[in-house]
């Protein structure tokens, strides 16, 4: 990398945002808030992810940008209410940096990513003064990536399953208990079951090093794919999916989805 063109461009980002939050900027800009600017940088974040998904490297160069952006303006507004600045914020994140890399900038030995990760966890629980090892976990995260969390956590803490096995045993567990729910008709148990399911599904990705968030995600875009491919059928067909049998859609569904 080419740190000292980084450090030039990002200079002139600072500087272009200081001038349009300036008196002769830009009408919007200046109107701005912390708030306000919260639902254009979780858009530009989920860019970010459809992205990346797409393996679309050059809208990647474009929303990484655009997330500096949001960065550079966030820090504008804390320097002009006299918070913060990015300088302040920029110290900060090498001083974390370095603090929760024991085993790169200092003597801790760490030989696999999750002892990498055992340290970061344990570092932080201290630096924040925390009562529990769960923490720390946004409660506004996305259900699935929550749990995820949440289950890192506590493995980090040592509260955890070494064996695989023993997560399926706990999934089917869960299934069978669902089932019984449903059997009994009781609705707040079905509804308590389907979240331990859910949550041991998540618990499993973990254990296969998956993101559960990133499967459901993709998940979803294939059945959109596919069901639109199954209504274009149709179309050609003259029938809408209305009009159309529940076998004559799965007759469909199967063609389509053993294309791959």
């Amino acid at each position: 990398m080419n740190k000292e063109k980084a450090a030039k461009q990002f200079i002139k980002l600072l500087d272009i945002v200081e001038r349009l939050r300036g008196p002769d900027g830009c009408p919007w800009d200046k109107e701005q808030t912390h708030e306000s600017l919260l639902p254009y940088f979780l858009e530009e974040a989920y860019e970010v992810i459809e992205s990346v998904d797409e393996k679309d490297w050059n809208t990647l160069k474009e929303e990484l940008g655009d997330v500096m952006l949001h960065l550079a303006l966030q820090g504008q507004i804390s320097e002009e209410e006299g918070r913060f600045s990015v300088v302040d914020s920029l110290e900060n994140v090498n001083k974390k940096l370095i603090k929760r890399h024991p085993h790169v900038f200092g003597d801790a030995k760490a030989n696999a990513s999750f002892d990498a990760k055992k340290n970061w966890e344990f570092i932080k629980h201290k630096e924040k003064k925390r009562k529990s090892r769960l923490d720390g976990v946004p409660p506004t995260l996305p259900a699935l990536t929550r749990a995820n969390r949440l289950q890192q956590k506590a493995a980090y803490a040592g509260f955890d399953w070494n064996d695989i096995d023993k997560v399926w045993d706990k999934l089917y567990e869960e299934i069978d208990e669902l089932k019984q729910a449903q059997k009994r008709r009781d609705q707040n148990n079905i509804q308590e079951e389907i979240g331990d399911v859910l949550f041991s599904v998540v618990n499993l990705a973990r254990h296969m090093k998956l993101d559960s968030e990133d499967m459901l995600r993709k998940a979803n875009t294939k059945f959109h794919k596919r069901f639109k491919e199954l209504e274009i059928e149709l179309a050609n067909r003259g029938k809408e999916v209305s009009g159309a049998t529940l076998s004559e859609m799965d007759e469909i569904w199967e063609k389509i989805k053993n294309k791959g």
